[in-house]
């Protein structure tokens, strides 16, 4: 274990490559067989499965409910949405034949010919298209109004370029698909689920976020508004991590979902969508994790304590063991996810290094001392410090510790973000600190020439149009035209 721990790239030698060390040493997932896909292996699985629950009770808080739609999309749906088909068009892997055959020259399988389809069926990289036309023989009337639905799916487009969780071409996630009378009421729900995400990133990812909104180029295709969160990881680059789209009624047009309203009259449903990935299995590595391994805050820990015995002996093992199994009990009793460590195919040390890579919040360990004077030794993970205590109240101490580790991975990533967020007037200014990795707050006259130009120039992005903040307008860095506010300009992933 101390191998693959010296063998993990430190983050000031190459952080991109840490970042690939740390999810492979730490049993999080791997490249697969398939390329560009990845498999996640259960540990990262355990991270997105605890991600996957609060987020479903949230989403079922503001009365959404779970449903699921094919995986197949007939090719024409997406061409009646064109920002929508332009999108996506290049990320689209198609299904074009529905069966295999035998080769004649027993070499193989090979695609039959005969079993061409007369439609090409896409793989979704997205739901819009097979959600709305399903909509349209649920939606008559204002009284079928809202529709508040969320699926839990895969997704595939077509990456070149791959790394694991943040860019795969096929990747997990949850998107909602909304449907309302009224363009308020569709908006007010864009900018509700904006808050759901920011709400699960601060408070269980630990991780501080900006609420903005995407400039015209940045949007999602085919909406009318895109709200973004946007957290900085630790080399300052920008990680997009959560969407939510106000797609007005592009698509209640493009697919003719009509409805009677309260006056009688019909109009096209007004739409939403919204969406986050497993990619905030890699932007919680990149916010929190160190040279020693990861860092995981303890609401989505798979695992929150683990305790390890040190003995000499059996006899002792078994004294040990008697001793924690009430410790155990307690813990979760009082909802703390707890593993007793007690294999004998492993020294303590190595189980120590293994913990400590896959970031396991506390740490206890007791050996034949502890047992003899009722204590145990106590680690915390973000601040690597230890501490032996008595063993009378340990159930309530590991609690608070866990509510103060929370605490403090939060308050490190944002006092980060704090000293890496900085202003620019000029743009010579700007691209002498984009160098630094840094958030970049500057005036930005409106136009997608400027913001080409700037994405050419230093190949950072608007990351967002802050929703909060100052609104003070000024001249544009590039071109000294009026600004109506700063934005948020960052290089990203």
């Amino acid at each position: 274990m101390a191998k693959e721990l010296k063998e993990l790239t430190r983050r000031s030698e190459n952080y991109s490559q840490w970042y690939q060390d740390l999810v492979i040493k730490a049993e999080l997932a791997e490249n697969s067989a398939v390329r560009g896909c990845m498999v996640i292996k259960p540990y990262g699985y355990a991270i997105w499965e605890k991600m996957q629950r609060i987020l479903d009770d949230m989403f079922k808080e503001t009365g959404h409910v779970n449903a699921y739609f094919p995986l197949l999309i007939p090719k024409s749906f997406l061409s009646r949405e064109a920002d929508h088909v332009e999108g996506f068009a290049k990320e689209c892997a198609v299904v074009t034949h529905y069966r295999l055959k035998n080769a004649a020259d027993g070499s193989g399988v090979v695609v039959d010919p005969a079993a061409k389809l007369e439609e090409e069926l896409i793989i979704r990289p997205t739901s819009e298209t097979i959600i709305w036309n399903t909509y349209r023989s649920w939606i008559q009337s204002y009284r079928d109004l809202p529709i508040l639905i969320n699926q839990w799916a895969n997704v595939m487009r077509w990456e070149m370029r791959t790394r694991l969780f943040l860019r795969t071409a096929e990747f997990l996630w949850q998107e909602g698909h909304t449907a309302h009378a009224t363009s308020r009421e569709a908006i007010d729900e864009t900018i509700k689920m904006q808050g759901v995400y920011a709400r699960f990133a601060e408070e269980f990812m630990a991780m501080p976020v900006i609420k903005g909104v995407k400039s015209e180029s940045e949007r999602f295709a085919g909406a009318v508004d895109t709200y973004t969160i946007e957290a900085m990881m630790q080399d300052g680059k920008a990680l997009q991590a959560g969407t939510s789209h106000f797609l007005g009624q592009n698509f209640g047009k493009a697919f003719d979902v009509t409805f009677i309203d309260k006056e009688g009259k019909s109009d096209y449903a007004w739409a939403t969508s919204w969406g986050l990935s497993t990619r905030m299995v890699g932007a919680l590595i990149m916010c929190h994790s160190d040279d020693n391994g990861l860092v995981l805050p303890p609401l989505l820990a798979p695992v929150q304590v683990v305790i390890v015995p040190i003995y000499r002996n059996m006899e002792q093992l078994a004294q040990i063991s008697g001793k924690v199994s009430g410790i155990v009990s307690k813990l979760k009793a009082m909802g703390i996810s707890v593993k007793y460590d007690d294999a004998d195919n492993k020294k303590p040390g190595w189980k120590f290094a293994e913990y400590e890579l896959k970031g396991v919040p506390v740490r206890l360990a007791m050996g034949g001392r502890d047992l003899e004077n009722n204590t145990i030794e106590v680690m915390r993970r973000d601040k690597l410090e230890k501490e032996t205590i008595t063993c009378d109240g340990i159930e309530a101490y590991v609690k608070n510790l866990l509510d103060d580790i929370q605490q403090n991975i939060y308050r490190k990533a944002y006092d980060f973000r704090a000293t890496h967020i900085v202003s620019a007037d000029t743009y010579q200014e700007f691209k002498e600190k984009i160098e630094e990795g840094v958030f970049i707050m500057a005036h930005w006259d409106g136009t997608a020439e400027t913001e080409e130009k700037v994405k050419a120039d230093t190949k950072a992005t608007i990351r967002c149009i802050p929703l909060e903040g100052d609104k003070t307008p000024g001249k544009c860095m590039v071109t000294g035209k009026p600004s109506r506010q700063r934005v948020v300009f960052a290089r990203s992933y």
